[in-house]
């Protein structure tokens, strides 16, 4: 008898995992609660996979031999408490696909900056020649190519989420690029509990693999420490220190590993930014430890284009920059962006709060941001954290009406940073919906 796995959501993480184990030979059933995607439900039934939408039938869900969960669903749902009580294993996509694949993992973590540095790794690689798949939260599926477009090496940034279900993947070489609060509303609001999900990426490494991190970061040293990786470890930071193989000095950018010294100009980096210094880094010694020429390694950091709504200049408008930072997901994030503008902001941000401390933002705004605007349904955390700590503040129930008046507040020489520190559920369908509409209405003054 066929043994069946049930597939909870069918976005781009389930549908590629259904494929997949359907192509292994197992029953398929594919269970959303919400409504499915029409391009998702034509790959589905092109292949003869069933599936249900607006529901979990649970004589359907719980007679599964295995479960891969979205990672968009939270423990706390009711289906999967059952599921648990059932003593059904819940696995990810990513442990799914993992089962399947000899190639090469290069999996990539942190509370911010992933995307980007996963972005440029991969294209460090395939401007190399490398047979290179790019998976996780960008790209497509790794279950799906792993089924039916199969590479030797896949680039992968996982979540929180993503690790929390997997188990015996192990990635290569696995990137940690920093740690700090971040959706803590689905870790009980325990910081710990985020930190272990973070830190299951070193999971099943060995001495043969490669662990990248930032050196500095407090709440990294402080785990490393206590956890004692069995992979070999390749810390960065932005000045030379002890041990650490990656950094900057003398304007020169430096990569120290067994495959030989790699050295450029920091100002030819195409990314400007502390952030994307680490980022950088992090990227190149990945390519470094995978032999690949200097001569590329030094061509694919001078010319990446960077990542879309992640401090995405749109337009100049009478004298005033205007910045899409709409991956800003998180107080970190928005940090980031503030410490990387050099001119007085219009600064606009709220959203749906996940549990956020402003307070990692205080000084910076109060040093460059001369105007803020609330972007949310319900902006009283804001007022309570910020009011009488800029000299304007205004709220908006749209993105134009944002905008708008952002323009009329601004000065010649000012930025106008959409940078919200929130996820965007309560107006918006994603933080690309609202990047995009961003740099509609900026077009648009």
């Amino acid at each position: 008898m066929k043994q069946k796995i049930v597939i909870l959501g069918a976005g781009e993480s389930g549908t590629g995992a259904a494929i997949l184990a359907q192509k292994k030979g197992f029953e398929v059933f594919v269970s959303d609660k919400g409504f499915i995607k029409p391009r998702y439900k034509e790959s589905l039934t092109q292949r003869g996979i069933r599936w249900e939408e607006g529901q979990h039938t649970e004589s359907e869900i719980l007679t599964a031999h295995e479960i891969v969960k979205s990672p968009g669903i939270p423990d706390k749902a009711p289906i999967i408490q059952k599921v648990k009580e059932k003593g059904i294993p819940i696995i990810s996509e990513i442990e799914l696909a993992g089962r399947y694949s000899n190639a090469k993992m290069i999996c990539i973590t942190g509370s911010n900056g992933k995307t980007t540095t996963t972005m440029l790794t991969h294209h460090i690689l395939k401007q190399a020649g490398i047979d290179v798949g790019l998976a996780g939260n960008v790209g497509n599926s790794l279950a799906l190519q792993v089924a039916e477009d199969p590479h030797d090496v896949y680039v992968i940034e996982l979540s929180s989420f993503q690790l929390d279900n997997m188990y015996d993947f192990k990635a290569d070489i696995a990137i940690l690029l920093n740690i700090t609060p971040d959706h803590l509303d689905r870790y009980d609001y325990e910081m710990q509990n985020y930190v272990n999900a973070k830190f299951r990426i070193l999971q099943n490494q060995t001495k043969a693999d490669a662990f990248i991190f930032w050196n500095d970061d407090p709440i990294v040293a402080r785990e490393i420490a206590k956890r004692n990786p069995q992979a070999t470890l390749y810390p960065f930071a932005e000045v030379e220190a002890p041990g650490v193989k990656g950094y900057t000095k003398d304007k020169k950018f430096i990569i120290e590993t067994p495959n030989g010294i790699f050295s450029m100009d920091q100002d030819s980096l195409a990314l400007s930014g502390t952030h994307n210094l680490y980022n950088s880094l992090a990227a190149a010694i990945t390519a470094k430890l995978l032999d690949i020429k200097d001569e590329n390694i030094r061509a694919s950091l001078s010319d990446f284009a960077g990542v879309e709504h992640r401090l995405e200049r749109v337009l100049r408008v009478r004298g005033v920059e205007y910045v899409n930072d709409s991956k800003a997901t998180n107080v970190n994030s928005c940090w980031y962006a503030l410490q990387s503008v050099n001119t007085p902001i219009v600064l606009i941000l709220g959203g749906t709060d996940k549990g956020n401390d402003y307070s990692e933002i205080e000084a910076l705004v109060k040093q460059k941001v001369h105007a803020l605007i609330f972007l949310g349904k319900d902006n009283r955390k804001l007022h309570a954290f910020f009011d009488g700590k800029v000299a304007t503040i205004a709220d908006a129930s749209s993105m134009k009406e944002a905008v708008d008046k952002a323009y009329h507040v601004a000065e010649r020489g000012d930025t106008v940073l959409l940078s919200p520190c929130c996820a965007s559920f309560d107006l918006f369908k994603s933080y690309e919906d609202r990047g995009e509409q961003f740099k509609a209405c900026v077009r648009d003054l």
